[in-house]
């Protein structure tokens, strides 16, 4: 039975633990919160998953939520003028089957408590470099799926793949409840200020039932920078209310009677996204493997943290059920990675240039996709996909054609 120890509690690391465990494998997980203290904790990301990575989870078992988690039905996109009008504004299904949000609070304390119910062995401690030399010493693979502290810092940038050396957005999440319903279909209501930033919100399940997450993404230096100084959950939901009246009146109008879920469903802060080599090394030159967010981190914009934390865990699970008693060397690690950059390269690609004044060729198409359903309809399944929005979408050339094509 080959030995696996996996650092870090969250969508990849417990999703792999469970799948990996339901195969044989004798797995540990380390991470330094216990299901309790992250129920009763502070919100930990928006979560927003489409289809295809849904799909993965009810492969592993693990989706206990479908009946009660509210659907996510299709997109809306607005874009704003200067003068405060919509010259951008439609909406779309999703074709590809609904999305939804489970807060990771109330999911990682349940796939937790399933991983033991496995058989699995759940650890809760700070693991530092010197522990991780003796874990790596015992075990057939080590991944890391958490980021932070010394152990993140093991996985070299990747300044090839990294386009950005510092935070783009300064982030803010609200969880509310009593926030009015979008009429005729539940959608994730993108809107982009440019210049300032922008405001997206989608249904959710959270620790006391439906709600809907706020998630605002400021220009950094700009308006929606607000977030500092911001400690208490009423002066939270102020400056959220605050940012809807002044700069998307549609949407302050749904949140009129809007109340935070719980005095913890709130988030603020900022990060750099970055790409970091795959094999981190430890003094003693024993290697481990980097696992989703700690090499492929994305800015939230898109909404594509969890689903590219699921690709990518699904990537590298079937890696090493491929692998059967074959040594987990460094050669292997590059192609397991290299093989989920195959697909998290066009993720990547499309959030980054979100990041960025929106080009005109993309105005152009957002623009069309308001008087052409199909194009409407293509933008909003790409959420389950990002690789269809190649080239068409992404490059000027393609998007000339695809343009011609359809206005002709």
């Amino acid at each position: 039975m080959r030995k696996i120890t996996i650092i870090g509690a969250g969508q990849s690391g417990l999703l792999m633990g469970i799948g990996l465990k339901k195969k044989g494998y004798d797995v540990t997980i380390i991470t330094n919160r216990t299901g309790s203290e992250i129920y009763n904790g502070g919100v930990l990301s928006s979560q927003a998953m489409f289809n295809a990575a849904l799909d993965i989870e009810r492969d592993f078992g693990v989706n206990f939520w479908e009946d009660e988690c509210p659907e996510i039905e299709g997109i809306s996109l607005t874009v704003v003028a200067p003068d405060g009008s919509r010259p951008i504004d439609w909406a779309a299904r999703l074709t590809t089957g609904s999305a939804n949000s489970v807060d990771q609070r109330v999911k990682m304390p349940v796939w937790m408590a399933e991983f033991e119910k496995l058989g699995g062995k759940l650890v809760i401690d700070d693991v530092s470099l010197e522990s991780l030399e003796d874990i790596a010493r015992d075990c057939d693979l080590v991944m890391v799926a958490s980021g932070k502290g010394d152990i993140g810092k093991m996985f070299e940038r990747d300044a090839e793949k990294s386009t950005f050396d510092k935070p783009m957005r300064a982030l803010g999440l609200t969880y509310v409840k009593n926030m009015k319903p979008r009429p005729d279909y539940s959608a994730v209501c993108f809107n982009i200020i440019p210049g300032v930033g922008e405001y997206f919100c989608f249904p959710a399940l959270t620790t006391t039932g439906p709600c809907d997450i706020m998630v605002f993404e400021g220009i950094p230096g700009g308006e929606m920078d607000c977030w500092g100084g911001i400690a208490s959950p009423e002066e939270h939901l102020e400056m959220s209310q605050t940012i809807l009246n002044k700069f998307l009146p549609w949407e302050a109008e749904r949140c009129t009677e809007i109340e935070m879920t719980d005095p913890n469903g709130k988030l603020a802060g900022r990060f750099p996204p970055t790409i970091r080599k795959p094999v981190g090394r430890l003094p003693s030159g024993k290697i481990v493997l980097g696992l989703a967010d700690s090499i492929c981190l994305n800015d939230p914009i898109t909404g594509q943290g969890s689903n590219n934390a699921t690709k990518c865990t699904e990537i590298f699970y079937n890696s090493i059920l491929a692998r059967g008693d074959l040594p987990f060397d460094e050669d292997w690690m590059q192609k397991t990675f290299d093989e989920f950059w195959d697909y998290a390269k066009y993720v990547v690609e499309w959030t980054n240039g979100f990041l960025l004044p929106p080009a005109d060729h993309v105005l152009q198409i957002l623009g069309v996709a308001g008087s052409h359903p199909e194009t409407a309809q293509r933008i909003a399944d790409a959420f389950n996909d990002p690789r269809d929005l190649f080239p068409w979408f992404m490059e000027p050339a393609a998007a000339a054609e695809y343009l011609k094509k359809i206005v002709n």
